[in-house]
């Protein structure tokens, strides 16, 4: 990572990222803690803190070695920071990083700057031998919360390692072209000729060679593209029944039912390849405009509701839905590579809740579909809890009564590369998807 001219100097961007990590520490979500700082230092924030949390456990635990007591909380967010970031691979020259982290601290805490100072220098010294022994420590070793890793070798024995450490790697900036105004190869060139280098991934996907702002992306603002990851495009057509064997596509203007829908990517997709009346529903009103917006930018109109889906007397005008898609609220454990404030954010008792929660929707809108409709359950996780092992359930409760299950859904889609791929295309998030059927 380097500085321009024009960035804000390394000492005060360490200062919002030692912020950002108070704040997530104690309970706050990341994207609403970026969307605090200032403009001018938001990128760069984002850009550290994102290193930061990818490799908390192991810089929280060579600050347990080298300081067993610990600071102040300002200093120790500070310090554990500049500790992540000179966990290797480096994201700054060291002796950069420890000059502008002591300048940092010594704006906070002017007694505390001799300390870090010696701490870090430390940390340099004996680096080798500490990131040797720490490899011992799980919680270190994957940076992951230690139910966390539990729970991810107990669903995945033959490949909790491998998802730990890909949820630490940087994700892909893959990209949706809207089959309404060009299709992937051409939209592959406009990126050429704009002199970003791409590649087909998908029937609308594009792999970036590089992630890029939105405004430099051709037509963006026109709606010819959109930000999608190469998963969570599945949706859409699995539910429209493209590609999928023995399902016929829905009939044009079939009624659609997008239960979770904010921000809004997987109902803009499904207007991007349907003529359909869809009704897009979330529970948090706050995250509807984001739907809104999307919609508009695509040129495509939907019903919008806030409302929690579970509470049908609240929102159902009593007419039956052809399709619904229930991407569902989860714990987020297949995003961890886009959110990496989720694995330090999350406890243990909250998977439980949360399948609780996706149980209840699914029982709730169940019955709202018409005899022949289908409906696509969705979560962006890698516990079975949330996918496979709630989708089992729910075929005990309804598999005599109509509930069928179709061969062609793809289960859990884990964010692991296909090494039998010669093109070796990055993998995509997380993700857990089953088409139901109802006979």
């Amino acid at each position: 990572m380097s500085s321009s001219p024009t960035s804000l100097p390394l000492a005060r961007l360490l200062e919002h990222a030692a912020d950002a990590l108070a704040a997530v520490r104690a309970g706050r979500s990341l994207t609403d803690v970026l969307a605090a700082v200032p403009s001018d230092a938001r990128a760069g924030t984002q850009a550290l803190s994102f290193e930061t949390l990818r490799r908390l456990g192991a810089a929280t635990a060579v600050r347990g070695r080298l300081a067993p007591k610990s600071p102040p909380p300002p200093v120790d967010a500070l310090l554990i920071t500049a500790l992540a970031l000179l966990w290797p691979p480096e994201v700054y020259a060291p002796h950069v990083l420890v000059d502008q982290a002591v300048k940092a601290v010594r704006r906070r805490s002017p007694n505390s700057a001799g300390f870090v100072n010696a701490v870090l220098r430390r940390f340099l010294r004996e680096r080798d031998q500490l990131v040797a022994a720490l490899q011992s420590d799980p919680v270190a070793a994957y940076s992951h919360p230690g139910w966390w890793i539990d729970r991810v070798k107990k669903d995945w024995p033959q490949d909790w390692s491998r998802l730990l450490q890909a949820a630490n790697e940087r994700p892909p900036m893959t990209l949706r072209v809207n089959a309404r105004r060009g299709d992937a190869a051409g939209y592959v060139q406009r990126l050429a000729d704009a002199g970003l280098p791409a590649r087909v991934v998908g029937p609308q996907a594009v792999l970036l060679e590089q992630p890029v702002a939105v405004h430099q992306l051709p037509g963006f603002a026109q709606g010819d593209v959109s930000v999608q990851d190469s998963s969570a495009q599945l949706a859409a057509p699995l539910l429209l029944g493209v590609g999928v064997p023995g399902c016929e596509p829905l009939p044009a203007s079939a009624r659609v039912l997008d239960a979770c829908a904010a921000p809004g990517g997987k109902t803009a997709h499904l207007l991007e390849l349907a003529d359909l009346d869809v009704l897009a529903l979330d529970a948090d009103p706050q995250r509807l405009p984001r739907v809104q917006d999307t919609l508009q930018r695509i040129g495509a109109t939907a019903e919008l509701k806030a409302a929690d889906g579970r509470r049908v007397q609240d929102w159902w005008d009593g007419r039956s839905f052809d399709a619904i898609l229930l991407d569902a609220p989860c714990s987020a454990s297949g995003i961890v590579r886009r959110h990496p404030d989720v694995r330090w954010l999350r406890r243990p008792a909250d998977i439980a809740q949360l399948a609780k929660t996706q149980a209840e929707l699914l029982e709730a809108l169940w019955p709202l579909l018409k005899p022949g409709g289908r409906l696509v359950y969705a979560t962006c996780s890698l516990f079975k809890a949330e996918g496979q092992g709630q989708v089992d359930a729910f075929l005990q409760r309804h598999g005599g009564s109509g509930a069928r299950l179709d061969a062609a859904s793809p289960g859990h889609v884990l964010p692991l590369a296909d090494n039998e791929s010669p093109a070796q295309v990055p993998p995509g998030d997380g993700f857990y998807y089953a088409l139901l059927h109802k006979s």
